[in-house]
């Protein structure tokens, strides 16, 4: 999960940044970028609601992670204006169930902000891919009720949990195994059919794919998720390569490359991820560090416990 999340991060820091860098694509391939900070938006941060969620709770109560995320709301991390606006009435106390569903004239968004923060929840459930599905639905529905919207988050989870569980259990998946097995746990819909074309399009230069599936330029589910499936799946164990083609393509740069990053940062590692990238990126917040630390503070009490009793007889 944590992978996950700095794969993100970096990701998201990089694309929201490359446009100012003043370099171009090849020499971003090459690795010759500028020092940081490489600042995170709005994916970051609302990734690190859901890590911190799932470090206090184990899973995702959504009226804990809607106040979560309308606490922590920082408009200066571009935001989109629905998603303010619907955090904005949970801040003021409006229950996040109608606060989400009102969006869109009732429908809900269907925008990627729900797939945008979820890979390290995939990734924390990658041994239950029924579980990943459940956990992902309430992930989302506290921002996106529109089916789409949802639909995006589960894809997602599910991407970054055949990554994990491919790194746990040594197994080296090809491309089209893994868009084939992340499409037979998706319902039918707008987004999983851009996914279907996505295995269709392996092996074509990033122009035609991005042209084919959008590029996140419409701020959708359906318009970045299947870009981002196929952009994990053509570079399941290069973490730079990844990140590098969401940037060609263009678009909602900092968000396909926080999506891929996501997921391919939970195949790689975060060994993965180039050094200096890692260096620059903006520290992580320092609640949802606070929420890390005692995640792991509490599984190492239950460890020595556990250790206690064997060594007792009890």
């Amino acid at each position: 999960m944590l992978d996950s999340l700095t794969g993100l991060s970096v990701g998201d820091a990089l694309g929201a940044t490359f446009p100012i860098m003043g370099r171009s694509i090849p020499e971003l391939r090459a690795g010759n970028l500028p020092a940081g900070p490489w600042n995170w938006t709005d994916d970051t941060e609302m990734a690190c609601g859901v890590v911190a969620e799932l470090c206090e709770n184990g899973q995702i109560d959504q009226d804990h992670l809607a106040a979560s995320f309308a606490r922590h709301m920082d408009r200066d991390r571009d935001y989109g204006f629905f998603a303010v606006d619907t955090l904005r009435k949970v801040r003021d106390g409006m229950a996040w169930d109608r606060a989400s569903g009102s969006t869109y004239d009732g429908q809900g968004s269907c925008g990627n902000g729900g797939a945008m923060r979820v890979a390290p929840l995939g990734a924390y459930f990658a041994q239950d891919p029924e579980c990943i599905v459940r956990q992902a639905v309430r992930s989302a529905e506290v921002t996106h009720m529109h089916p789409e919207g949802v639909a995006g988050a589960v894809a997602v989870a599910l991407g970054a949990g055949l990554a994990a569980h491919a790194r746990i259990s040594g197994t080296a998946l090809t491309a089209d195994q893994f868009i084939t097995m992340l499409l037979a746990r998706l319902d039918d819909g707008e987004t999983s059919r851009g996914i279907g074309r996505a295995l269709a399009l392996l092996g074509a230069p990033v122009d035609e794919a991005a042209a084919e599936l959008g590029n996140g330029s419409r701020v959708t589910a359906q318009d970045t998720v299947p870009f981002t499936v196929w952009v994990a799946a053509t570079h399941l164990q290069d973490y730079p390569g990844a990140v590098a083609t969401c940037v060609e393509a263009g678009g909602d740069m900092d968000t396909t490359a926080a999506i891929a990053g996501g997921i391919v940062s939970a195949r790689t590692g975060s060994e993965g991820i180039p050094a200096p990238w890692l260096a620059a990126r903006e520290p992580l917040p320092d609640w949802a560090n606070a929420a890390i630390a005692d995640a792991s503070a509490r599984g190492e009490q239950a460890r020595s416990g556990r250790l206690r009793r064997w060594f007792s007889g009890r």
